[in-house]
């Protein structure tokens, strides 16, 4: 598996779901803050605009690949649930890992985007979870889970009745969430790619992992978090340029 290490500004912003750079430089999903100028907010930031493999992406032209088994071996530990003002995020207690070709990444926590970021074949998704672990070194890999319109989804209910309604908010949930039962089921297959943060500063190295079968939220679900968040929260897809999606 391809390693880079990250910056500490980089890890940090994600684990810990900061929303200031070093130079304490705002960003967000609109405006003259949006995705489309994030580049040019902070030196920081310029790889969001330079960078040649950027996430997300439109999954296509997929190529068939020998893709090593994705053992996840979660337990139950969503533990405290944060409005950040950029996404709905739930921080994870030790203990939880997956495992890919040998290379062990502890689950440190999993967030939200509406509409999804990536796209598979063009098509666009109500809601994307991002599930993001670290490795020993601070390597990142994401387990990406899309999700349709359809029945409550109850796991993430236990999330959703404690989500703070204002932007630096934060509650200690009640009942730990298992992030197993947010996954579709024992069916981990993938797509696999390299990527980057999809939020600034967009470093890149990151180990992408598309679960190919999707889950279900309800359009109430799915109302409450676009009512909090106030806007869409998710980056426009990226260029492919010269990475292949492997399946």
């Amino acid at each position: 598996m391809e390693k880079s290490r990250f910056s500490s500004l980089a890890i940090g912003l994600l684990l810990t779901g900061s929303s200031l750079a070093a130079d304490n430089v705002h960003w967000g999903y609109t405006g003259h803050e949006g995705p489309e100028n994030w580049g040019g907010l902070s030196p920081d930031y310029a790889i969001c605009a330079s960078g040649m493999n950027q996430s997300p992406v439109n999954l296509t032209g997929m190529v068939e690949g020998d893709l090593p088994q994705l053992k996840v071996n979660y337990q139950i530990g969503g533990d405290e649930v944060v409005n950040n003002g950029h996404t709905i995020k739930v921080n994870y207690a030790s203990g939880s890992k997956i495992t890919v070709e040998d290379e062990t990444f502890e689950l440190k926590q999993f967030h939200f985007h509406s509409p999804s970021e990536n796209t598979i074949d063009g098509r666009s998704f109500p809601m994307e979870a991002h599930f993001v672990h670290a490795d020993k070194d601070g390597n990142l890999a994401v387990i990406t889970v899309m999700y349709e319109l359809g029945g409550q989804n109850a796991e993430l209910e236990r999330v959703w009745s404690q989500m703070p309604g204002k932007a630096g908010d934060k509650e200690k949930l009640t009942h730990r969430v298992d992030a197993n039962k947010l996954l579709p089921g024992d069916d981990h297959d993938y797509y696999r790619f390299n990527g980057s943060l999809t939020t600034p500063p967009c470093s890149e190295g990151v180990a992408w992992f598309v679960i190919k079968k999707p889950d279900t939220i309800s359009k109430q679900q799915l109302d409450k978090f676009t009512h909090v968040m106030h806007h869409d929260n998710n980056r426009p897809v990226q260029p492919i340029n010269a990475r292949v999606i492997i399946k």
